[in-house]
């Protein structure tokens, strides 16, 4: 049952995360990275600390107990991942939601996934139980599925004019986008480095008395600190760059929707990390790595299916599609062998 649960809390934290970049598109006449900084002061600061502060008992001491090299190992992952972050939503600025997800992803999950056991010497202790090979089988699964989807998206932008592609997505760039979402991808993975460096802060808050439900609750104020210092000294290079402070203030625009709609897409977005640290906890020691796999894997789904609504799809060939919907399955089937890895003995 925990299991189950677990792949419940990381389909939650997936729709959050596959979802959050909607409310972007709501933001009229401002500059990309004006939305996008008022966004990360709520995902990245405030979230993180007000949920850590309801669900984490002695937040504060749990955060300063842990030692000098936990919290700046912690800090520093989430510094890389903010690269990681902020090409992200460039990314979707020029791929669009179905394909940026699927490139930049592809390559999270794989580095974020294998990485870690492979660093703390597991790797080959999961190889010889029967429940760390069959979550490995479904971990494989997942990781072909994500290629499967990347592989429609390129199909897709074969079979589709450059008139066509702008028509749905205005900034659209392949060579631009396959870059940044790279980039992004192999960037991004260091968010479940940063966790695995927080353990500490998080054993402290449980000893504490917290719920381990919320234990990573306690890690995330300290790792997502590091992904707002990038993503703030970036945004204010563009806001200098592109003359673009005045967005925060000109009464000639929409102010008081565009902040709403930035606070809206960053707090949709911190609750993939709220809902990660409970899927992880509920997923046991044993096969947390396969956490990272699942996480992406949802928002991959959510973000086609968002990709699917907004008919960033459209004209593409049945052939491609049939693609698409292959690597979808694979996806779903990824989930359910890894939801079946904790029901066998060693």
């Amino acid at each position: 049952m925990n299991a189950i649960l677990g792949i419940i809390f990381h389909f939650i934290g997936g729709f959050a995360s596959g979802s959050f970049y909607i409310p972007y598109k709501n933001i009229k006449k401002w500059s990309w990275e004006s939305g996008w900084i008022v966004g990360g002061v709520a995902s990245w600061i405030i979230a993180p600390w007000l949920f850590a502060f309801i669900t984490v008992e002695d937040l504060i001491p749990s955060i300063r107990s842990a030692s000098i090299q936990t919290l700046s190992l912690t800090v520093m992952f989430g510094i890389l991942w903010g690269f990681g972050g902020l090409t992200y939503g460039l990314t979707m600025r020029y791929l669009g939601v179905s394909l940026g997800v699927a490139v930049a992803l592809g390559f999270c999950a794989a580095f974020g996934t294998l990485i870690p056991p492979i660093y703390e010497g597991k790797f080959f202790e999961l190889l010889s139980t029967r429940s760390g090979f069959v979550t490995l089988v479904g971990v494989f699964l997942c990781v072909v599925g994500i290629f499967v989807c990347g592989k429609a998206g390129m199909l897709k932008e074969k079979e589709l004019d450059s008139a066509s592609k702008q028509e749905t997505i205005k900034e659209f760039n392949l060579k631009k986008g396959l870059l940044v979402g790279t980039f992004c991808g192999i960037m991004s993975a260091c968010f479940a480095f940063g966790l695995a460096a927080g353990k500490p802060i998080a054993a402290n808050a449980e000893a504490s008395g917290t719920n381990p439900l919320f234990k990573n609750n306690a890690i995330l104020p300290v790792l997502l600190i590091g992904g707002f210092v990038t993503n703030f000294v970036w945004c204010m290079i563009l806001n200098s760059r592109n003359k673009s402070f005045s967005d925060y203030t000109n009464a000639s625009t929409p102010l008081k929707n565009n902040y709403m709609w930035a606070l809206m897409a960053g707090i949709t977005w911190y609750f993939q990390f709220f809902f990660y640290g409970m899927g992880e906890s509920k997923l046991g020691d044993s096969l947390n790595f396969a956490s990272w796999t699942l996480h992406m894997a949802f928002i991959i789904l959510v973000g086609t299916l968002w990709g699917l609504f907004y008919k960033e799809w459209r004209g593409a060939s049945k052939s491609t599609m049939g693609v698409l919907y292959f690597g979808l399955l694979l996806i779903i089937l990824s989930s359910a062998f890894i939801g079946m890895g904790s029901y066998f003995v060693k």
